[in-house]
């Protein structure tokens, strides 16, 4: 398989390096066109689908659910104020 694929890229090398000295002409004697096809006749496949029957709804039950309870007690909690300077001019130097 491996001598194979060298040797189609040895030929391949050969025929490019024929080409780019003059040695093989490669002229376009006709044009390419499409094949022209018609569509006639035929027919669409029919499919009979038996699908199972699904309902959605919403019914009441009864379940036990867990409460939380919240109560309010005063803590300490951090707290930041920012002056700002009027225009900066005003703003202090830092070092």
């Amino acid at each position: 398989m491996r001598a194979l694929l060298i040797l189609v890229g040895l030929a391949a090398l050969a025929v490019l390096g024929a080409w780019s000295l003059g040695l093989i002409n490669i002229d376009q004697s006709k044009v390419a066109l499409a094949p022209e096809l018609k569509m006639e006749g035929g027919q669409a496949p029919e499919f009979t689908v038996n699908m199972a029957r699904i309902e959605i709804g919403t019914e009441n039950k009864t379940i036990e659910v867990p409460t939380v309870g919240t109560t309010t007690r005063t803590i300490t909690v951090p707290t930041m104020t920012v002056e700002k300077p009027g225009n900066a001019q005003e703003a202090p130097a830092t070092e």
